[in-house]
């Protein structure tokens, strides 16, 4: 049989993985019981993905991320370097989450979802990003900027640029993105 993907041989697969044709599994990377890379996923030096997660085609998770269980990302999402990810997490079609972002558990991305960062040029560039909390969710083609904490259980709609903090159990949208109701 040819080889088709590259598993570097330190990482460790668990029970029941899946890895599509060319992918690339880096450096001390963990995949848990029952994940699935479908074609051309790539993921990073000493990232975890946690058990029966979906990494759509064309995914790629970058290094040290941590990825709960149950997750779904659909094709072309990207997942850049120290990003924190709990469980039940779905996530549609090109997202992006910069680098460092944190993602509570059951948070919901719809497609071309984006959660923006900026260097902190008092921190040594430091980047600036934001926090996701439980439970809340975004229709396709949202923005948010950088820094900022959604709330638990809040509701972003469709085609919105947030550009402040959003409280619990509130739904927001527009360009800007506005209260909208509890």
């Amino acid at each position: 049989m040819i080889q088709t993907s590259f598993i570097d041989k330190s990482a460790q697969i668990g029970a029941g993985v899946h890895v599509g044709n060319f992918c690339v599994i880096g450096p001390d990377v963990i995949l848990e019981d029952g994940v699935l890379l479908e074609d051309y996923s790539c993921v990073g030096a000493g990232s975890i993905v946690g058990p029966r997660t979906r990494l759509g085609t064309y995914t790629k998770v970058g290094r040290g991320v941590r990825i709960g269980a149950d997750c779904s990302f659909t094709a072309f999402c990207e997942i850049r370097d120290s990003c924190q990810l709990g469980s039940r997490i779905i996530m549609g079609s090109r997202g992006t989450l910069s680098a460092g972002t944190t993602v509570e558990d059951d948070v919901i991305m719809k497609y071309a979802f984006v959660v923006t960062d900026t260097p902190d040029l008092t921190a040594n560039d430091r980047k600036i990003v934001g926090t996701l909390k439980r439970g809340s969710r975004f229709g396709a083609s949202v923005v948010i900027m950088p820094g900022l904490t959604i709330g638990e259980n809040a509701e972003i709609g469709a085609c919105s640029l947030v550009r402040t903090d959003v409280p619990d159990n509130e739904v927001w949208f527009g360009m800007p993105a506005r209260f909208y109701r509890k």
